[in-house]
């Protein structure tokens, strides 16, 4: 019994509906295999008994046909007629070996085996009988037939056809005990059948009736008690009252119960929830206004930036592009410099060649004077001698004196020539101090050039640096703007969501107020209720000042970065405290959500100034 108590209702229907499909296929199958077995004999009895009757009645009307077709031929002289006889004679003859070749295969049994054996030695000797009456009517000697179809034909005929009839009874007493067989079959088959109807309706009540208790006892009661019940906890009655049997805590009716008195509880906790919500949602929409109010706010003063930073970003393009024109003039002038360096030290050398030159023309020059000078002291000498010579060295004196005037001559113009090449020295040698002098100032002037170019080069390069760090910034703050526009549209839409919290909140309290349940359980419910809602207060403050504690994460380091100010943080607009939220009654792990959201709101508080 405890079986059938544990088990399922629809198992249990399943079980007793299978126990009576069960019975009834095993009536149907008996009653199939009956009906099989009657088929059986049916067809047994209409394709073989009644078709081996009909063949050996049809052996018999053959024999009488063959026996008057001889007698035919005995008796007729016209050969055309006899000739038919003979054509007919052969017909019946050729049909009646068919038919006894095909009752040799349809007989089985012994005794039938037995009995076609005696018509298989009877038949030869009356076929031979009526083959020599009728070759004896055919040659015309009629009286000769007619003797032997009147005496030997008639014994060989006579037991031919006893052989025949002992085999027709045989069938007809086969078929006989047959029919009786299946009578007696169909008796038994039907008393069995009303045996296995009455087990069945026996077995059907015995499940319907364990099928009902259980079901009963499932419910609890009767099923027009449990809709009725059904019925008042759907019209919105909680307070109806649900008699149960002693001891049921497992049945329809029982959780019904429990469900009616949970139902109620939950009841009075939604509708006192409901009216906290609506007054939560309240707040929360009149927040979100003024919410909506700073965030456009915020949001044309990050417009404002926004072209401002543009507006910047376009001067130090300018600048970017004038500096970049600079370096590329500081560039060609130092590579002029440079040129004119190198063209400088090209004269200081040339001019050091040109020094060298004019020495050596000195000491050219200085062999010369002391050519000139010898040549003078030689001149002298010779004069000397023709003065010694007398008249005989008068004309050697005169070639003396010239070449001594020449000698003075040349003397003198070396000395001139001298004079204009030491003055040439001095002064290509202040001019190659001056040239030295020249190159090195060039030199200087490169270098000077060379370290304006370097230092607009750098220029060139912070500029672009501060033109990139100015177009991050730009970016970020036109980001920073369709964020803010992005959350105007939020805070819109938590606006209008809040509406409509408040007004389901509403809806709310007035699809509750259908609900009818017991006052006192009521105050009990909403007492429990407003104490987890001081608890959920209490917990939510003690969670806030450690989110705001928590530091909020800066960005990576950038070309431009800014730090939000103290005093700008503390003049932000007030948040309303987190004890003020709508606590929701519930289980009391609620707290710890409460402050995962202010915990989120102090992560972004630097970056986010004006929330």
């Amino acid at each position: 019994m405890n079986f059938f108590k544990n088990m399922k209702l629809g198992a249990m229907l399943g079980m007793g509906f299978s126990i009576v499909i069960v019975i009834g296929f095993l009536v149907a199958a008996y009653g199939r295999i009956q009906l099989d077995q009657v088929s059986d004999n049916i067809s047994t009895l209409s394709e073989d008994r009644l078709g081996t009757l009909l063949q050996l009645q049809e052996v018999k009307d053959n024999i009488n046909i063959v026996a008057r077709v001889v007698r035919n031929i005995a008796m007729l002289t016209d050969a055309q007629r006899i000739a038919e006889e003979n054509r007919r004679l052969g017909e019946v003859m050729t049909r009646t070996s068919q038919v006894m070749g095909e009752l040799q295969q349809r007989v089985k049994s012994p005794e039938g085996r037995a009995l076609m054996e005696k018509i298989a030695q009877a038949r030869p000797a009356f076929l031979e009988a009526i083959n020599k009456a009728a070759k004896l009517g055919e040659a015309n000697q009629n009286d000769a037939a007619r003797d032997l179809l009147l005496g030997e034909l008639r014994p060989l005929q006579a037991a031919y056809f006893k052989a025949v009839d002992d085999m027709i009874d045989y069938q007809r007493r086969m078929t006989t005990e047959m029919v009786k067989a299946s009578e007696q079959d169909v008796e038994a088959a039907g008393f069995m059948l009303l045996v296995l109807a009455v087990v069945s309706a026996a077995l059907g009540a015995l499940v319907a009736w364990a099928i009902t208790r259980h079901v009963k006892g499932q419910l609890g009661g009767e099923p027009a008690y449990a809709a009725h019940i059904a019925q008042e906890v759907a019209r919105g009655n909680l307070a109806v009252r649900v008699d149960l049997r002693s001891g049921d805590s497992s049945s329809v009716l029982a959780a019904m119960g429990a469900m009616r008195a949970n139902l109620a509880q939950v009841v009075s906790e939604v509708r006192h929830s409901s009216e906290s919500i609506a007054t939560g949602a309240s707040q929360i929409a009149t927040g979100n206004a003024d919410l909506s109010q700073r965030t456009e706010e915020q949001a044309s003063n990050l417009q404002q930036t926004a072209a401002s930073m543009e507006e910047m970003n376009s001067t130090v393009k300018q600048n970017a592009d004038t500096v970049r024109t600079a370096s590329q003039l500081a560039s060609s002038a130092s590579a002029t410099a440079a040129r004119g360096g190198e063209v400088v030290g090209n004269v200081v050398r040339t001019m050091e060649d040109i020094t060298a030159s004019s020495r050596k023309i000195g000491d050219i020059i200085g062999v010369i004077d002391s050519i000139a000078f010898q040549t003078n002291i030689l001149a002298l000498n010779a004069a000397v001698e023709a003065a010694r010579a007398g008249e005989q060295g008068r004309g050697f004196a005169v070639v003396a004196s010239e070449v001594r005037t020449l000698a003075q001559r040349s003397a003198t113009a070396a000395k001139e020539i001298k004079s204009l090449i030491d003055d040439s020295v001095s002064q290509v040698e202040a001019g190659s101090q001056l040239v030295g002098q020249a190159g090195s100032t060039m030199g200087e002037i490169v270098d000077q050039a060379r370290r304006v170019a370097d230092l607009i080069a750098e220029i060139g390069a912070a500029t672009h640096e501060q033109e990139q760090g100015i177009s991050q910034v730009s970016d970020a703050v036109n980001q920073l703007d369709q964020v803010t526009q992005q959350n105007a549209a939020l805070v819109e839409e938590s606006a209008a969501a809040a509406d409509s919290l408040n007004s389901q909140a509403s809806r709310l309290v007035e699809l509750v107020s259908v609900f009818q349940v017991d006052a006192s359980a009521s105050q009990a419910v909403i007492a429990q209720a407003q104490s987890r809602s001081r608890d959920t207060a209490r917990a939510a403050p003690s969670a806030l000042p450690q989110a705001k504690a928590a530091p909020a994460p800066r960005p990576a380091a950038t070309p431009l970065t800014h730090t939000p100010a103290p005093a700008k943080s503390a003049r932000s607009a007030p948040r309303p405290p987190a004890a003020k939220a709508v606590a929701i009654p519930g289980p009391a792990a609620t707290p710890a959500p409460a402050a995962s959201a202010p915990a989120k709101a102090a992560h972004n508080n630097d970056d986010w100034e004006t929330f």
